[in-house]
């Protein structure tokens, strides 16, 4: 049986400005890295986390499994500070979306420096 989510893969044109965004702006840990034949990143919110997002090259992916969707998946994140994560980002000048109230909590979107977006939501208690 699958027992939790290890990695979500996320195929960009720029890694490197890609990688900046999530560790700058974001505040991500980067947890390694290759600069081999296929370049890679894997990030996290924090070291300990469960779940990581490892970037890679559209380009080169695209070559190598042409069939494969190389498509931004719909992300949802959470946190305990809607708010003040939401400050945050609009202070590093993220495109962020409006702040509404959802049945279950409140949510924002934001996009990366490429243009996918994203969702943080802070959950009601």
């Amino acid at each position: 049986m699958i027992q939790k989510i290890g990695q979500v893969m996320l195929y960009v044109e720029n890694i490197d400005e890609v990688t900046k965004f999530w560790t700058e702006d974001l505040g991500f840990a980067l947890l390694s890295k290759s600069d081999k034949e296929i370049r890679w990143r894997e990030i996290a919110p924090s070291q300990d986390s469960e779940t990581s997002f490892v970037l890679h090259e559209r380009a080169v992916i695209a070559k190598m499994e042409p069939e494969l969707n190389l498509g931004t998946p719909s992300i949802m994140f959470f946190t305990e500070d809607l708010e003040a994560l939401y400050a945050h980002m609009k202070s590093r000048e993220i495109n962020v979306g409006a702040l509404v109230e959802i049945p279950g909590g409140k949510v924002f979107n934001f996009s990366d420096r490429e243009g996918n977006y994203f969702a943080v939501m802070e959950p009601q208690k």
